[in-house]
């Protein structure tokens, strides 16, 4: 192989149920001109907060919707809308780096790459890095659970040296787990691979339902070989659609750089929308729909989480 498996990113949290007997937080961020943003999520019941990406038909990202230009529905049935923000709120990511033996000459480009998304994020983002080859670990010191400091991050990132074969699966779920350890609202997760799994202890169909109940956006970038047998594009696609991010799938490694810029922009100018779903809608696994449009009343394209499961009465159930 020469260039890849696949990036994939678990960014900002598309989707949160809480269940609360008063649940009431206060988020404040700052813009580039160093002005502070403030939002307020308060409720008293569930909650479901989806993490929404806007784009105009041209692609071009679209900012300053308010929140009637949004509508919203729930296994085909219109939701009231509760929360709405349009601020560039920090959250917590995860970068997970493919260190299988094929990943040794695209190992400084997909660095580089990962750097540039950090540079371009939010200077108030909580960041964490997973290292994976066969086994998957931490990057950064045992003492320290997330990081914005950009040289102990480039150090994480440089960890261990590229050999063996790739636990994609077991890294996706370690991630899943230490972004319920954040404290922002929002979640998102990037992994940098070139392949599919082929060492795992977890199965996709693990991976898929843990994804389903967590709050994270995931991004993904493929990077493979025109005959590379181990290319599974299609898992990258599910796993970016079902959490609402986006997948990529560059020709070269020059593109990866200016995608991750791409994507960085792309977590910081997300809307965050809320509501109170049903306690009884049919199964446990429900389906969101968003639709969002201009003044003038054009369509715009949506991307957010298509689906998730609504158990309640669960351990945990704060956390979907």
């Amino acid at each position: 192989m020469s260039i890849g498996r696949g990036v994939i990113w678990v960014v900002a949290a598309p989707l949160l149920v809480l269940v609360a007997a008063g649940y009431y937080q206060k988020n404040v961020s700052t813009t580039d001109n160093g002005q502070e943003v403030n939002y307020t999520i308060r409720t008293t019941s569930r909650l479901v907060l989806l993490d929404v990406s806007v784009k105009s038909r041209d692609g071009g990202f679209v900012s300053g919707l308010r929140q009637d230009n949004f509508k919203v529905y729930e296994n085909g049935k219109p939701q009231q809308i509760t929360q709405f923000a349009n601020a560039d709120i920090p959250v917590t990511v995860g970068i997970l780096v493919d260190e299988s033996g094929s990943m040794r000459p695209k190992r400084a480009e997909v660095i580089t790459a990962a750097l540039a998304f950090i540079k371009g994020s939010n200077p108030q983002d909580e960041v964490f890095i997973i290292n994976f080859n066969e086994k998957a670990r931490r990057g950064l010191p045992d003492t320290v659970l997330f990081s914005d400091d950009i040289y102990q991050l480039r150090a994480a990132l440089w960890q261990g040296v590229p050999e063996g074969r790739t636990s994609l699966y077991d890294a996706i779920e370690m991630a899943l787990h230490q972004t319920e350890m954040g404290r922002r609202d929002k979640k998102t997760l990037l992994v940098i691979s070139d392949g599919g799994d082929n060492i795992s202890t977890h199965k996709l169909a693990d991976v898929m339902h843990d994804v389903l109940e967590s709050i994270v956006t995931i991004y993904t970038i493929g990077i493979f070989d025109e005959n590379d047998p181990e290319a599974n594009p299609g898992v990258l696609k599910q796993l970016a659609q079902v959490s609402g991010g986006g997948s990529y799938f560059p020709k070269t490694l020059d593109e990866v750089v200016p995608i991750c810029a791409q994507i960085a922009k792309d977590v910081r100018t997300r809307y965050t929308i809320g509501y109170i779903p049903a306690l009884i809608n049919g199964k446990p696994e429900r389906h969101i729909k968003v639709e969002a449009s201009s003044a003038a009343g054009q369509k715009l394209n949506v991307r957010t989480r298509t689906r998730y499961l609504f158990t309640p009465d669960s351990p945990g159930a704060g956390q979907q």
